[in-house]
């Protein structure tokens, strides 16, 4: 029996040999992890649409296609096309979540939610002759899942290959974000044994790592925990967390001691009344100048990410956002158009007033205006979106930004990092084309690791997870 996996490119990339460094960042861990249940004996090959070219001359007995709402047009071509050629066809991810009727046009099977649950049910079905068309999730956990099929994921093609995820979901509801929807039904948030995830690090080989995880702080002791067993381990990490996380005493002092050196932050907007409109409650009464010098000071990068076109938004909004981020010495920078994705409590929102300028999925890419602002127009919303990007990244901000660190080292550290991710796009796009992306793996180690020079390995011996686990206090959800 042949499974294959494909991760269908994303609307903006359109050429198999010209990739933004963005798309050759990480692996497709989630296929991989899917993998990794497959029945002995059974061939899987893996193949991503954004860094390869795809081979659609083969006869697998089975395809699975993760589909997000800008692939969904080149997933729906992919499924089509192996239906044709007599393969049983899975689809899912958060847009076939989303809108599942829609998907089911072009699939034999579709899943609604995290595969750790229903994937297996679907094998043993299959195997017995009897797949359902339809799989949703409800019991998740990720305590005994089989390890990550790595041997299928070809580590040249990525700048980071070591991506991780030991968590699943989000203990905030945020109205805008995508994942809410992905996890109803069930669980919206859970972790791995902290054991299985110190085993699956020690796996990886190598230094860095960067957790995937959308809030890998979400469960404070999980967190802990987590990393009182990376003491020792020599790892420079990255990861995303939130305001809420980096403030709450002792936790991002003790992450950065054991090698987080970037952090992605959701500041999204510097409007209490917008926060307040999105449910983004963590946010909210927030000392966003404390958080940023609290990780200055742990030796910490921060990636601030922020969004354009909430209802309080007006044209001053991206100077004002740019300013701002220029002004507290932030690494770099992520900006979004307000999207409202489908399965949304946003969605809803802007459905029911009328708001909703089309559904070409296409667009849905936080590039491009898809509603009708409050506070300008479409254009001036797209205008001032990469108006913001060029601002922020012009060598003018970027020295302003490196000039607020004290030192010259951490000067010539924030412009080697944020200067090398903006301003050599055409060197990366070469090193991509000729597979090579890769090599620039320990320049990227050697700039984290010298933003955390001020802590100093912690090579103290390290305490099983369980025995571990049992001298934490109990701590809610962050």
């Amino acid at each position: 029996m042949h499974v294959k996996f494909i991760l269908p490119a994303l609307t903006e990339a359109k050429s198999p040999l010209f990739r933004p460094i963005k798309y050759s960042l990480f692996p497709p861990l989630g296929l991989a992890t899917l993998a990794g249940y497959l029945p002995d004996g059974w061939e899987a090959t893996l193949e991503d649409d954004h860094v390869e070219v795809l081979h659609l001359d083969d006869t697998p007995d089975i395809v699975a296609i993760e589909v997000y709402i800008t692939s969904a047009r080149r997933a729906y071509a992919l499924a089509d096309h192996y239906r044709a050629r007599g393969a049983f066809v899975c689809l899912g991810g958060l847009h076939v979540t989303s809108l599942p009727d829609e998907a089911a046009a072009h699939a034999d099977a579709i899943f609604l939610g995290p595969g750790e649950d229903i994937w297996p049910q679907f094998l043993k079905d299959f195997q017995a002759g009897q797949p359902q068309p339809r799989y949703a999730s409800v019991s998740r956990t990720l305590e005994g899942m089989p390890p990550i099929r790595r041997d299928l994921i070809k580590r040249h093609l990525y700048l980071v290959p070591n991506s991780i995820v030991v968590s699943r979901g989000c203990p905030h509801h945020c109205d805008f974000c995508y994942k809410d929807a992905f996890f109803a039904g069930g669980k919206h948030f859970y972790t791995q044994a902290v054991d299985e995830a110190l085993a699956e690090i020690e796996r990886l080989p190598g230094k860095h790592l960067y957790f995937l995880d959308d809030h890998l702080f979400g469960n404070v002791r999980f967190a802990n925990a987590l990393f009182e067993g990376m003491r020792g381990m020599g790892r420079v990490w990255q990861a995303a967390g939130t305001v809420q996380a980096i403030l709450r005493p002792g936790l991002i002092e003790k992450a950065a001691e054991v090698g987080l050196r970037s952090l992605f932050v959701g500041f999204e907007t510097l409007s209490q009344e917008n926060l307040a409109e999105q449910h983004k409650g963590q946010n909210l009464g927030r000392d966003y100048n404390a958080a940023i010098k609290k990780l200055r000071d742990c030796g910490v990068m921060a990636n601030g990410s922020f969004v354009f076109g909430m209802d309080g938004d007006g044209p001053d909004v991206f100077e004002r956002t740019v300013d701002w981020a220029v002004s507290q010495g932030i690494e770099t920078a992520t900006f979004h158009i307000l999207t409202p994705y489908p399965g949304t409590a946003l969605y809803k929102r802007m459905k029911a007033e009328g708001r909703l300028l089309h559904s070409d999925w296409d667009r849905y890419d936080t590039r491009h205006t898809v509603f009708q602002p409050h506070g300008m127009t479409p254009e001036q919303l797209e205008y001032g979106y990469w108006r913001a990007y060029r601002e922020f990244y012009s060598w003018r901000k970027l020295f302003a930004g490196a000039s607020v660190k004290e030192n010259l080292p951490d000067r010539l550290r924030h412009l080697a990092y944020a200067g090398g991710w903006k301003k050599f796009e055409p060197l990366w796009d070469t090193l991509i084309r000729l597979k090579r992306v890769t090599g620039m793996l320990p320049a990227l180690e050697q700039v984290l690791t010298s933003f955390g020079a001020r802590h100093k390995a912690d090579l103290s011996p390290r305490m099983p997870p369980k025995q571990r686990l049992q001298h934490l206090p109990l701590v809610s959800e962050d």
